[in-house]
């Protein structure tokens, strides 16, 4: 048989593959550099709002505009009455925006009537309750359903979404996994409610639970770390190309014969 050289990849179609794949990498760079900026201008933005005096909590006519970009952690304040329905545990494995809440319990969530008859749910605070004990919480809230108008002042919170990880929730001991008021009012049957939530920061009940408390929030700035990466990922590409490219040059195709 003849001597035939083998076959080797092609420096075009490598090349192909090498301007993709660094794209690609280039991209990914560009996009954790333009999240980095956003996440900038959203650190100013809620450190502005949690600064700021609180304000009245807007009419009801003006809560259709409201929406969690522009009016998340707005401290407002309001006037209520805590309406004698089943209220909600919501579980939580620690907060990352409340330093007195690093540990498991649940979030007392509440039903209160406005004075205009508007309803409002309020996160009344953290519960010290690792085994989402129903009398736990409902010991902690009997206090708080007095019938009597009570002046608050709290955080606007918008509802979350649940993950494909969040557990259903557990009607039977009103216990859910997610900060979602509306599923909560609407599986309780709170009727209508805002469609935000108040995440109370005061008063401080006598015995201290629920725990309402301000919010210090800490959110990760990783991006240029990231950005960083896929620069490096790309050039480490080019150099991987430029090394193959050499040695191709280099040498000589191999003879194979019989």
């Amino acid at each position: 048989m003849k001597g035939t050289a083998t076959r080797r990849p092609g420096i075009a179609g490598f090349a192909l593959f090498t301007l993709v794949v660094t794209a690609l990498f280039i991209a990914l760079g560009i996009w954790q550099l333009q999240r980095r900026v956003a996440k900038h201008a959203l650190i100013a933005a809620l450190t502005e709002r949690l600064a700021a005096a609180p304000v009245a909590l807007p009419p009801p006519a003006q809560w259709p505009a409201l929406n969690q970009a522009g009016d998340e952690f707005r401290r407002v304040t309001l006037t209520a009455s805590y309406a004698p329905l089943p209220d909600a545990m919501v579980y939580s494995s620690g907060s990352a925006i409340r330093k007195d809440a690093a540990s498991p319990g649940t979030w007392a969530f509440l039903p209160a009537r406005l004075a205009s008859g508007e309803m409002v749910v309020i996160d009344a605070g953290f519960v010290e309750n690792t085994m989402q004990d129903r009398a736990v919480q409902d010991r902690a809230v009997a206090k708080l359903v007095t019938g009597q108008p009570a002046a608050l002042t709290g955080y606007l919170r918008f509802p979350e979404a649940p993950g494909l990880l969040t557990p259903a929730e557990n009607r039977a001991r009103r216990l859910w996994f997610v900060r979602d008021h509306l599923a909560i009012a609407s599986a309780l049957g709170w009727g209508a409610v805002a469609p935000f939530y108040i995440d109370l920061e005061q008063p401080m009940p006598e015995n201290g639970i629920p725990r309402p408390g301000s919010l210090d929030i800490h959110l990760k700035d990783d991006h240029l770390q990231y950005a960083i990466t896929w620069f490096a990922l790309a050039g480490a590409v080019l150099i991987a190309f430029g090394v193959w490219v050499r040695g191709r040059q280099r040498g000589p195709p191999r003879q194979v014969g019989s």
